[in-house]
């Protein structure tokens, strides 16, 4: 029996750790081919690895760190999909003028056929005050 909980922590933590390489590619490749995408402070939908790209592109200018709040998960019947929402908070900006943006997220996550976990969607927003 799995934990699913600690599964999405743990690919959370993977694509966090992901983003402090500042490798836009390795990011994008966290996502499915077909994946959807609604980030923070882009009003765009964006698409599959290479929508990932383009936001990550600019995103990691940031030198962003995330930290969960607070999390919930839930599972598919299958056990193949898990549903991961909660709030986190991202440091973001210079080492020596850092802020904080304070969001809300989603992410559905996959395994894929070679039994790998990818992002099918995300969702992240600004929290409202």
């Amino acid at each position: 029996m799995h934990n699913t909980s600690e599964i999405a922590k743990e690919i959370f933590t993977k694509w966090n750790e992901t983003l402090q390489t500042k490798d836009k590619q390795k990011v994008a490749e966290m996502y499915s081919e077909d994946a959807t995408f609604l980030p923070t402070l882009n009003g765009e939908l964006k698409v599959g690895i290479s929508g990932a790209i383009g936001y990550f592109e600019h995103f990691l200018q940031k030198n962003p760190f995330g930290t969960i709040v607070e999390s919930v998960t839930q599972e598919s019947a299958d056990g193949d999909t898990i549903i991961y929402s909660g709030l986190y908070d991202f440091e973001i900006g210079p080492e020596d003028n850092r802020e904080v943006a304070n969001a809300r997220f989603t992410y559905v996550f996959q395994k894929n056929e070679n039994d790998e976990w990818k992002i099918i969607h995300h969702h992240s927003s600004l929290r409202p005050e």
